[in-house]
């Protein structure tokens, strides 16, 4: 082909495809990627010109993509793998360029395959050129490169006039002097930019461009080239332009129908004039970023000076060192495959990081479009794996009538995950409590579907084992079938210990500060707890949003009955409920709940420090009834002896020591002014026991012992 047809495309991809597109720093052109595409199908036209007809075909079929809005193709691809490409590209280009960086030019600059025209594969080019480097070539190439690393830290500076300008006027300026000076070490022609000169060996402009032979037009061979020009354009153009987004600075998003229509019109007009078919490269889109582009701007006046430069300078772009050019992409590469872009990756875990590596090596091996291929089949199986473990999820609950096996489904539970399944059925032994739980589930293969059924009605009661299921939409031949029970019943009230609703509630502030609550109907609880209720405990707590204690201890409806006042004070009326509770109805443990940061201990304490009463400091008639039973706790000193500093609201540790000796405080008032649950505590029909919880992180603290006398001590 002739050498200036990547020219042609490269100022149309500027000018026209940087104006019609909607990303701000993508650059399109001719792509390294569609090199292979573009030689068979030369092959397959038989002439430059026949081709030249099928690139325009694959621009009017691009725009048609565009309009069907086919862009949609791209959402496909994991972000693995484009981070993935976008890494082996900086790879590729570090690779590729070393031997160029140091005279070994015996490949074209855009060259990415691995296996080369000359035999040789990229890592033996490199050993090659180390051999057969070139001085002068090597020279303004490592001067190149120190400046693209060393530049950007002169910040003044490198706001003003990029890297890559200083690099190439750098490389200029030593090729001059070892020409100059006659130096062994001076770079030959072919070692330097080589475009064609309007007006030098016969050389006009008109000769620079080609027109299409549009009497192939309606050939079966020049229609299947252009189909699959279109094809591999657009899925390389649709995946450069999602890894451009990901170097974009502003992190916008590009819209990929518009690129589709973009790409279209400028291969329409590339097959007009002459040029090689083009598609959104991230080489150039990279330097673009890395160069600070903001807006399509940048785009825009990169073709634009590009027709400037050739019609006006040619002679002075061909004294640029090709060493030069590879020293300002090698910079590139190294920021695109940058160690913490591994890191990072690293961080997101085996199932993001293996197709990322998956799709380096590929595309470093292969090809892109081959490479990304193989990157998203290995994302898939991973995804496929990942539908064999997730199809359901089982949770041990540990409900305060007994152990529940649940059983939840995935929103898609499919015929994947049926072996796993089966192998957790028959796992579950005699005396199990079993759930099928098909609550969040939007589909169920009929072969899964089957199977819960036969072990609900059939295996599970033959093996001894008590299924319930819930959830099961109405198109299911499955109805629910609850035959456990998550709630205090009258039976389960008989067994319990004192000691044993302690770790009742120690296990349900556990599951509350995980996040792992246990799953309740309480929609069925309050149709089983109408005619009744039979609590495990009764809870004097602090009026505080922050404490309620159904949350706190994860308990269901009717398990826990509850006084709540201001500070968690007690009274006659609060005596009086925590008798009935007890004695009537059957609760085992009186738990006195205070909470860090309170706000009646926080204004007891302010009150005593001052010596006033709430009324005359607030004017609130009744508050003194709380706030002067907490002073007790206030006045013990004895409780805050390893406190140090005021005495008042401002030392949050006296705050929260008088809260926690204002526990058990009302702990011995209760005592004493209840011989009813005096008697009970010291038969042990029931136990008492103080605790303290801390709104900052949830956790719940027993002062320690079940008991009024423990505590005491």
């Amino acid at each position: 082909m002739p050498l200036h047809a990547g020219l042609i495309s490269g100022i149309l991809g500027g000018i026209l495809v940087g104006a019609l597109s909607g990303s701000a720093i993508s650059v399109s052109g001719p792509a390294a990627g569609l090199s292979a595409v573009i030689l068979v199908s030369i092959r397959d036209c038989g002439s430059f010109e026949a081709f030249l007809c099928a690139v325009a075909i694959s621009g009017v079929l691009q725009v048609a993509l565009g309009i069907a809005r086919g862009g949609v193709l791209a959402s496909f691809i994991p972000g693995n793998v484009i981070r993935g490409l976008l890494a082996s590209i900086g790879i590729l280009l570090v690779l590729k360029q070393l031997p160029h960086l140091v005279g070994r030019d015996t490949d074209y600059e855009g060259d990415l395959s691995f296996v080369q025209p000359d035999g040789q594969t990229t890592f033996t080019e490199i050993a090659v050129a180390v051999d057969v480097y070139l001085p002068g070539p090597a020279l303004t190439g490592l001067v190149a490169l120190a400046i693209m690393f060393a530049w950007p830290l002169w910040k003044s500076m490198a706001a003003r006039v990029p890297a890559p300008l200083v690099a190439v006027t750098a490389g200029i300026a030593i090729s001059e002097f070892l020409s100059a000076t006659n130096s062994p070490w001076a770079i030959k022609a072919d070692h330097l930019v080589g475009l064609p000169v309007v007006g030098t060996e016969g050389v006009r402009m008109r000769d620079l461009l080609h027109t299409p032979d549009f009497s192939k037009l309606l050939d079966p061979k020049i229609l299947q080239v252009g189909f699959s020009l279109a094809l591999f354009a657009s899925l390389e153009s649709l995946l450069n332009l999602q890894a451009a987004d990901k170097i974009d600075a502003l992190r916008r998003s590009s819209p990929p129908n518009r690129e589709l229509v973009a790409q279209g019109i400028g291969n329409i007009a590339a097959g007009l004039l002459g040029g090689l078919p083009m598609a959104t490269t991230i080489i150039r889109s990279s330097v673009n970023a890395h160069a600070g582009a903001r807006t399509r701007l940048a785009t825009i006046t990169h073709g634009a000076l590009l027709l400037v430069c050739i019609a006006t300078i040619p002679m002075l772009l061909n004294r640029i060192p090709l060493s030069v050019l590879a020293a300002v992409l090698i910079a590139t590469g190294c920021r695109l495959a940058s160690p913490a872009v591994f890191r990072n990756m690293a961080k997101e875990g085996k199932a993001q990081l293996l197709p990322f590596l998956v799709t380096i090596a590929a595309i470093v091996l292969t090809d892109m479009i081959l490479g990304v291929a193989i990157g998203l089949a290995t994302s898939i199986a991973f995804i496929l794996a990942s539908s064999l473990r997730r199809g359901f999820h089982f949770v041990r609950e540990a409900h305060v009538g007994g152990v529940v096996n649940r059983v939840e489904l995935a929103s898609q539970t499919s015929f994947l995950n049926r072996a796993q399944l089966a192998i957790a059925l028959a796992r579950f032994k005699h005396g199990d409590q079993v759930v099928l739980d098909a609550r969040m589930a939007d589909y169920i293969d009929p072969d899964i579907l089957s199977m819960l059924q036969e072990f609900a009605t059939i295996e599970g009661p033959a093996r001894g084992i008590r299924v319930s299921t819930m959830g099961f939409q109405q198109r299911y031949p499955m109805r629910d079938v609850v035959q456990f029970v998550d709630w205090t019943t009258r039976e389960i009230q008989a067994t319990l210990t004192p000691e044993r609703v302690v770790q009742v509630l120690r296990e349900g502030n556990e599951r509350f500060m995980t996040g792992h609550r246990l799953s309740r109907d309480l929609a069925r609880q309050l149709d089983a707890t109408a005619e009744g209720q039979h609590p495990m405990a009764v809870v004097l707590s602090c009026i505080d949003s922050r404490s309620a204690a159904e949350i706190l201890f994860d308990v269901g409806l009717g398990d826990i009955f509850n006084c709540r006042l201001a500070g968690n004070v007690a009274s006659e009326r609060v005596l009086g409920s925590m008798e009935f509770a007890c004695k009537v109805a059957g609760a085992k443990l009186i738990v006195v709940l205070g909470h860090t940061r309170c706000g009646a201990v926080k204004a007891s304490c302010d009150f005593v420090a001052k010596g006033i009463d709430a009324k005359t400091a607030t004017g609130l008639t009744n508050l003194g009834s709380i706030t002067d039973m907490i002073a007790d706790a206030v006045r013990d000193e004895s409780a805050h002896r390893h406190v140090e500093g005021p005495r008042d609201s401002s030392n949050k540790e006296f705050v929260d020591s008088v809260a926690t000796a204002n526990v058990r405080i009302t702990m011995q008032w209760i005592e004493a002014h209840s011989p009813v649950l005096a008697a009970m505590l010291k038969n042990g029909e029931i136990g008492m026991v103080g605790a303290m919880y801390d709104i900052a992180t949830g956790r719940v603290e027993f002062l320690p012992g079940a008991s009024l006398s423990a505590a005491r001590n």
